[in-house]
Formats: C-alpha cells, sequence, structure tokens
C-alpha cells in the first residue's frame, strides 16, 4: 500500500488504528497469543448470561456506573459466556485485547486499550472515571487483571512501530501508533462529528446512529461510550439496527435474480435498478411495513428474538413495493432511536442529520431517510469512511493539528436532501404503526423461535 501509493517512507508521521467493536475482544495467553475467537458485537450466544445478570445485578447501578444497560450484544456478556462454556480458556487468560489494541501490540510491541473500545464493552466500565469498574468485575466474577491496565484516549501514542512491522509495511520504524478507536465513533468523526449535538447515521451493513455530548448516562436504551476525541470530556451515543444494508442486500441476493443478471450484461449496478422502479411507488409503499429485524434487533428494543415482518401484501403489491418497504423499514428503525434523544431534555440535536455509508451513495433512500425522519440529510461529496478520522487522530497525536475542528475544513457536503411535508405525514402515522406492531407480536416472535429452534 505504501509502495503503491508512491508516498516515501519518511513522511508518514503517525499511524492511528480502528477496529470494528470486538464484543469481548480476543483472549490471550501469557505470550499474547490467542487463545480463542473474538466473539464480536454480532455474537448472541450470551443469552443465558444476559438473564443471569439481569436476575442478580442491580441494573440501576449498573447503569449508573457504566452508562449502559446488559444485552447479548455487551462484550461483558460475552466474557461470562466464556467463563461459563470455555472453561480451558477461561483459566489461561492472560487479557481480552479488543481487535485494535491487538493490532497496536503486533506492530509496537506494547499493550494499551482506548477509552471507546473499553467504554463499549459495557458492564465493566466506569463511564463516569474513565476506568476499569473493580465494583462491577468483583460481582460479575471477571477478574480485574484480564483487563490491560492502560487506558488512554484515542489519539494519544502508544508506541512506535517496531523494526519487524515496520519491514512489511515498509515504513520507517519508530513511527508513532496512536490507539485509534471503535471504527463506528471513528467513522462518525470522520463526517465532522466532534461537538455538542452532532449526529450522523452511517448506514452499511448495519446501521449506526450516534451524537456527541459531554453528558453520561442519557439513556439506557442506548449504548455509550467515550467519544475518539476529547475522550475525557466527550461522549458518543449511539443506537444501532443490527441489520440495515443486510436487508438490502438479503433483498437483491434472493428477490433481485433477474436485476443481477441485467447487471451481468450491462454493468448497471442491481441496486440502481431496484431502485429506480421504486421512483413512481409512493411514501408507505401502498399499504407495506417493514420490521428489519432479520438477525434480532439491538436499541432500542434489544430482542434478539425479534425478527423480521413484512406486513400488508396484497395481490396488488409488485416487487417495486417491496424494496421500497425495506428502504422504509430501515429508516423506521433509524427514527426510532433518534426518538430516544429528540424526546429527552437533556440534549439538543443539530437541524440537520449527515448520512454516510452505503445508504449514501443511493439516489432514493436518502430521501426516504428525510421524509421519515423529518431531518434535511447531508452527503458527503467524498465518501468518508473511519480512514479519514484515522488520519485526524494520527495528526492529533503527533501534534501536526492542534485541534479535532481542522476535520471542518476538509469535508464539502452535496446539497442536503429536504423531507416532503406530505410524505412527512404518511410516515408519521406509519411510524406508529411500526412501533405497534412489534409490540404487538413480540412475544409470537419469540415463541416461533423457540419452537423451531
Amino acid at each position: 500500500m505504501v509502495k503503491s501509493s508512491g508516498v516515501e517512507a519518511e513522511k508518514v508521521k503517525g499511524l492511528a488504528i480502528s477496529s470494528l467493536y470486538g464484543g469481548s475482544g480476543i483472549p490471550v495467553d501469557d505470550n499474547l497469543e490467542p487463545l480463542a475467537p473474538c466473539l464480536i458485537w454480532m455474537d448472541r450466544r450470551a443469552e443465558q448470561e444476559t438473564e443471569w445478570i439481569k436476575q442478580n445485578l442491580d441494573l440501576d447501578e449498573l447503569f449508573r456506573i457504566t452508562g449502559n444497560t446488559v444485552d447479548s450484544y455487551y462484550g461483558f456478556t460475552k466474557m461470562l459466556w466464556i467463563k461459563n462454556n470455555w472453561p480451558d480458556v477461561w483459566s489461561k487468560i492472560n487479557y481480552f485485547l479488543p481487535p485494535n489494541a491487538h493490532v497496536i501490540y503486533q506492530l509496537t510491541g506494547e499493550i494499551a486499550v482506548d477509552y471507546s473500545s473499553a467504554g463499549n464493552i459495557g458492564g465493566i466500565f466506569d463511564i463516569n472515571s474513565r476506568d476499569w469498574s473493580a465494583e462491577m468485575m468483583q460481582e460479575l466474577g471477571i477478574p480485574i487483571e484480564y483487563q490491560p491496565e492502560k487506558l488512554i484516549s484515542s489519539e494519544e501514542v502508544v508506541g512506535g512501530l517496531a523494526e519487524d512491522a515496520a519491514g512489511k509495511l515498509g515504513l520507517k520504524a519508530g513511527t508513532p501508533v496512536v490507539a485509534g478507536g471503535v471504527d463506528a465513533a471513528v467513522a462518525t468523526l470522520s463526517a465532522g462529528a466532534f461537538q455538542e449535538g452532532n449526529h450522523v447515521a452511517m448506514i452499511g451493513t448495519s446501521m449506526c446512529w450516534g451524537m456527541i455530548t459531554e453528558r453520561t448516562n442519557l439513556s439506557n436504551k442506548l449504548v455509550s461510550m467515550p467519544h475518539v476525541v476529547e475522550g475525557k470530556e466527550k461522549i458518543y451515543s449511539f443506537g444501532g439496527a443490527a441489520t440495515a444494508g443486510a436487508v438490502i442486500k438479503w433483498f437483491r441476493n434472493v428477490l433481485g435474480q433477474a436485476e443481477m443478471e441485467a447487471e451481468r450484461l450491462t454493468d448497471i449496478n442491481a441496486y440502481e435498478l431496484l431502485e429506480h422502479k421504486t421512483r413512481n411507488i409512493p411514501a408507505g409503499s401502498d399499504g407495506l411495513l417493514l420490521l428489519p429485524y432479520f438477525m434480532g434487533e439491538r436499541s432500542p428494543i434489544w430482542d434478539s428474538s425479534a425478527r423480521g415482518t413484512i406486513i400488508g401484501l396484497n395481490l396488488f403489491h409488485q416487487k417495486a413495493h417491496l424494496f421500497k418497504a425495506f428502504m422504509e423499514g430501515v429508516a423506521f428503525a433509524l427514527r426510532h432511536n433518534m426518538e430516544i434523544l429528540e424526546n429527552s431534555e437533556k440534549v439538543s440535536l443539530d437541524d440537520k442529520l449527515v448520512l454516510v455509508g452505503g445508504a449514501a451513495k443511493s439516489g432514493v433512500w436518502p430521501q426516504i431517510i428525510a421524509d421519515v425522519t423529518g431531518y434535511p440529510v447531508k452527503i458527503i461529496k467524498s465518501a468518508v469512511e473511519a480512514p479519514l478520522g484515522d488520519a485526524l487522530l494520527a495528526g492529533l497525536g503527533t501534534g501536526l493539528f492542534d485541534s479535532p475542528e481542522v476535520l471542518s475544513d476538509w469535508l464539502e457536503y452535496r446539497e442536503p436532501f429536504q423531507p416532503d411535508r406530505k410524505n412527512k405525514k404518511i410516515y408519521d402515522q406509519l411510524f406508529i404503526q411500526y412501533k405497534e406492531i412489534y409490540q404487538n407480536l413480540k412475544e409470537n416472535m419469540k415463541n416461533i423461535g423457540d419452537i423451531t429452534r
């Protein structure tokens, strides 16, 4: 990569490493070798551990200390699953290392965990003191020594690039390596979110909508962790849909075979062909409504038994109706998360929503999102993801930049998608139905799962 870029190694002043939210983290032994796979955020196996915590811990106290609730999404429940199901692994653990921390160890030989990765684990991190919670670890039965002692801000230097790693990367030994953080928070930073009230929706395979604040403990329905800039003062609170772009991909793969074949023959993207057919479909897809819970759901319902549901089908509906309903369903999931803080007196959201990820490339979906949420939708002209935020963090950590505000000069936005008032009125009514349908069906969803399991 360095060689193909044409950039001289001496001109690379620093690196920052972001990674997916690694759930439990990677359990490593005394030699820092992995003992077992990393149980990532999507892994839902820790259901029994989640129920045990609900029965045996004070959840209000858990929220007060950590700013988070309990669900099999969180890393601390997955740690308990390892304890209960892999005792041979548990007995040999030296540390749980988040993915970016493990990569940084490979690059530098140094061990440290950034605040965002630690906070996203949930129940063992004190969000107020920005430190591990000895109290919660004792109640949970997770040894505090399993967590690396050094906790740092995402823009801090962990160490210098080791000789062997530098040789493999084509970089200069000693190049500073900055801690980085959880990819969702770093991608949110890439979109220009570092001040109170800034909020960004990232819609790729999954969906994360997050906002920046200095207030801890906003809502136990959202996930909260220190932000990746000014992590001792600022919080990144977000809600997430387990499947967003994933349900659109499922639709293309299962129901869009004709469009995929047309793509092969014409090089016109299958998603574009599907979207084009929806342009004359009215808001609400002529009575179709989707609950996009294809892999359970994270916030705000926190229900691993939730399942995808299509309601309202009749013989009049065509493929285009279904495809638009799928896009609308993900937009409703986004609004469901945004509603948690819109109704809060603690924070005030910016009057525009920034959209990044695959959905931002669509010619149709951003307008649906604007109409469903009521927020003008801003899209950055050049596609940005976590690497831009990593570059900023590396610059801050090495002293090249004094402030994250330099990022504002890097971003150029397209003309916002403005909400259509007529469509918004329709979606307001359908959003009520969206929430009620889940409440009415959630026991059926669980029962069907239990029967077929």
